[in-house]
């Protein structure tokens, strides 16, 4: 690994298993489910019925009024999540302006919005459309506002590569930090896409399970599973240069030691049947990370549960790591019980990841009681168990064929 030592000092979530990381981590390592009924529209006329919400949410505890009124909901999500964040880091007050940037994902950004004010259009006309429209609407306004919260004036990028979004944030924030453009950087993703007209989308091209049953619906690696659940949420990583972060004594959850960034240029959501850019974006963290084949290894996959994705990841896990090693490594997918939250989800599973680094304990992969044959790695079936890893990995993979891996050690 080339360049400055890149560490995590502050992290923050707002998931629909809880709204802060410690209420999110002990609900994962419980095994509690976040999935329910949809509450935010009438669901009658649709085939998917449950969801992912975010529970018990004010954005006025974070944001205020007007600025509230002025962002979309993923916004919020952002918002609050960072807050946790930098506050977690002591960060504030320690650097420079100039070198502190913002790069942070959103898959879709304010589709909330956008459904709404679109209904003005049709039902009221073009007179009663918001003038904050655009700024709500655009997937890169959590940068920008996060940058102006907190006083970054350093780059303020979004990413947007679907699933992958926070995923990519991270890796990317990470490469500025290495090579010099910045020694701190507020990085994540956020999403709030549950609208009728989002689900209406992703319900249509038969992502979504359409089960009724929250024990049966979100079913990574099980032979049973049929779609994904759509979730919300947000996450967010203040990452550090290693050097400053000692220098002022901030705590360190752990070290960014590898990326892989790759794209399968096949289609537009399906994974490619080879696996072979996941296979090689495993390859490209894991080389990055100077991992040994003798070092304990805890992956948090993507695992969406949709039939095509879990067959093609467990394929490129083992390509990558070989099929004996492959089966010695302990694999969970935070899906299960979060549903898919999308942008927010490679974030917000990054966390998790390092979580599991810290304490020693895998989350579980709930409901999998009927193992697809196809999917014969060790997925931490139905309860937490303790493990201690030497590296952990963090696996999203996207519509558009974007796969981005993140790795993780102890300091």
């Amino acid at each position: 690994m080339e360049g400055r030592r890149v560490v995590v000092t502050g992290i923050g979530a707002v998931s629909p298993v809880g709204n802060t990381v410690n209420e999110a981590w002990n609900s994962l390592i419980e095994g509690r489910c976040g999935i329910g009924e949809i509450t935010y529209f009438d669901t009658s006329a649709f085939k998917a019925k449950l969801d992912a919400e975010v529970k018990n949410f004010n954005p006025r505890d974070w944001m205020e009024k007007q600025d509230m009124l002025r962002s979309d909901r993923y916004v919020h999500f952002a918002m609050a999540s960072s807050v946790e964040a930098v506050n977690d880091s002591g960060i504030e007050g320690t650097i420079e302006p100039e070198r502190f940037a913002v790069y942070y994902g959103s898959g879709i950004g304010g589709i909330i919005t956008f459904t709404s004010e679109m209904r003005k259009l049709i039902e009221r006309g073009p007179g009663r459309v918001s003038p904050f429209l655009i700024p709500m609407m655009i997937p890169n306004m959590a940068a920008g506002m996060l940058a102006i919260r907190f006083g970054c004036k350093g780059a303020a990028l979004p990413a947007v590569t679907a699933c992958a979004s926070g995923s990519n944030a991270i890796g990317e924030a990470v490469r500025a930090i290495r090579h010099g453009y910045a020694d701190a950087v507020i990085t994540g993703g956020a999403e709030a896409a549950i609208s009728d007209l989002g689900v209406a989308g992703f319900q249509n091209m038969q992502a979504l399970s359409i089960s009724t049953d929250p024990a049966a619906a979100s079913l990574p690696f099980d032979r049973r599973r049929a779609g994904f659940v759509i979730g919300e949420g947000a996450a967010t990583l203040v990452l550090e240069e290693y050097e400053r972060a000692k220098k002022r004594g901030a705590h360190i959850y752990g070290e960014v030691v590898g990326y892989g960034s790759t794209c399968d240029a096949y289609h537009i959501t399906a994974p490619s049947p080879d696996s072979d850019g996941g296979k090689r974006a495993i390859e490209e963290a894991l080389k990055e990370a100077g991992w040994k084949e003798n070092e304990k290894i805890y992956i948090n996959a993507h695992g969406t549960g949709t039939p095509m994705n879990d067959r093609c990841e467990t394929k490129a896990i083992k390509r990558a790591l070989g099929d004996e090693n492959a089966r010695k490594a302990v694999i969970s997918s935070s899906k299960s019980m979060t549903g898919h939250m999308l942008g927010a989800a490679g974030a917000f599973e990054a966390i998790v990841a390092l979580k599991t680094l810290q304490e020693g304990i895998v989350t579980p992969t709930i409901n999998l009681q009927e193992p697809d044959p196809e999917c014969d790695l060790d997925y931490t079936p139905l309860t937490a168990r303790e493990w201690k890893s030497d590296i952990a990995l963090s696996i999203s993979l996207g519509f558009g064929g974007h796969n981005a891996v993140l790795a993780f050690r102890r300091i």
